[in-house]
């Protein structure tokens, strides 16, 4: 039986404005990555744009530039990982619903 090519259209057409809107849901919200106990504390969007960092006194000491240097590395990886996951679910779920023809799924 030859697939119906205007249902499948339609498929493709909502599948693509669902993914439009998660990408802008997923830009407006934010995730928090700390570490040190958030002594130092990092602010990414969805769509992975840093918005913000914040670094308490109390992890800055300047004989161990160092340790504040791993500090901002495990923040930025902590908001990372968390915009990745959240990422990943609002995708998954703006795809729920939306039949497309084997071969062309996510």
């Amino acid at each position: 039986m030859q697939p119906d090519i205007n249902q499948m259209m339609r498929s493709v057409q909502k599948a693509q404005q669902e993914l439009l809107k998660a990408q802008d849901e997923l830009a407006k919200a934010t995730v928090e990555g700390s570490a040190g106990g958030g002594a130092v504390k990092v602010v990414c969007a969805g769509n992975f744009q840093f918005q913000a960092i914040k670094i308490q006194a109390e992890a800055v000491d300047v004989n161990d530039m160092g340790m504040l240097e791993d500090l901002i590395l495990t923040a930025i990886n902590d908001a990372t990982k968390k915009a990745q996951e959240m990422g990943e679910k609002k995708m998954a779920n703006s795809m729920k619903g939306v039949s497309l023809p084997p071969g062309l799924g996510f």
